[in-house]
């Protein structure tokens, strides 16, 4: 491939937190790896509108490929995702202050939509580079599994490749015993 145009974005900081890693690592990377030129974008964490911010730069660009990049306190590893499901439900309000329960977002959508991009093989390249990195079958149902799913149904049919990938903690934000990664290992495994 030459000259293919990846539209990589990540998120501001949410709920208390001064910094989100997803953000941090996107910024990091290079303006080009390889044959793809990155197209970065900071995404609100906000219901909506974080997709279609991301849906609106697509239509301007028109990149080959749209992955997202989101922050997973918890987690221990890079975590690329397998599905989005069709389902918003907020344990704690959005940076505008929306917390859905139990609905759909889109209403005439399936029940959930596979990743478009080859997760299998992000994961196992990011291993032999001795990055911990393991797929995830669960976006959860806040914002990232919004932007996710939203981008995957917009399109479902356009030959753009979607994906969605998790990154832990960083260092200064992990409390004492919670998973972390530092940002240039996260870089070198988003890379």
């Amino acid at each position: 491939m030459a000259n293919c145009t990846l539209l990589i974005t990540g998120f501001e900081p949410f709920h208390q937190e001064t910094i989100n890693p997803s953000w941090e690592a996107v910024a990091a990377l290079p303006e080009t790896i390889g044959p793809w030129k990155l197209e970065k974008l900071r995404l609100p964490v906000v219901f909506g509108q974080a997709a279609e911010l991301v849906l609106a730069r697509a239509e301007e660009i028109h990149p080959d490929v749209i992955l997202s990049v989101g922050q997973a306190g918890g987690r221990d590893a890079i975590t690329p995702e397998v599905i989005a499901i069709n389902l918003q439900n907020a344990s704690i309000p959005d940076n505008a202050g929306n917390q859905p329960h139990h609905l759909p977002i889109h209403p005439e959508g399936h029940d959930g939509y596979f990743a478009t991009v080859p997760v299998r093989r992000m994961v196992d390249a990011a291993q032999e580079k001795g990055i911990p990195c393991k797929l995830s079958y669960s976006a959860g149902t806040y914002v990232c599994n919004d932007v996710f799913y939203r981008l995957l149904y917009h399109h479902r049919e356009s030959g753009v490749q979607v994906g969605f990938i998790h990154v832990p903690f960083l260092p200064q934000q992990a409390k004492v015993g919670q998973p972390s990664m530092a940002l240039e290992e996260m870089v070198r495994g988003l890379d």
